[in-house]
């Protein structure tokens, strides 16, 4: 059987360096639920990013959420994650999926 794990990768902070709400993060919770029955959040410890886009380096502390599914739909997913791109007002949010096998 072919399962997919999604993660998503949301930023703790704006563009000027303010946090978002927590109830910001508990709505992404809550919609992940609703439509894939669970959601795994790493929320105590959360990754730095670091990255040059030219002579600056830029850093970055995201969140990680995860869901499993059996039917990666990739439509669904370009959609959400527009929506979570306005809501945190992001360029870009990363979404990444890979295929896993279940031991």
């Amino acid at each position: 059987m072919k399962t997919y794990l999604v993660q998503l990768l949301l930023p703790l902070y704006d563009k000027e360096g303010r946090p978002f709400s927590k109830e910001l993060f508990e709505s992404v919770r809550t919609e992940l639920v609703e439509k894939f029955g669970g959601v795994t959040a790493f929320t105590q410890s959360p990754a730095e990013g670091l990255w040059k886009p030219d002579d600056r380096t830029i850093r970055d502390h995201v969140l990680f959420y995860e869901v499993m599914t059996e039917v990666l739909a990739e439509s669904w997913w370009s959609t959400y994650r527009t929506l979570l791109e306005d809501r945190f007002k992001q360029d870009l949010i990363v979404i990444r999926s890979q295929q896993v096998q279940l031991l």
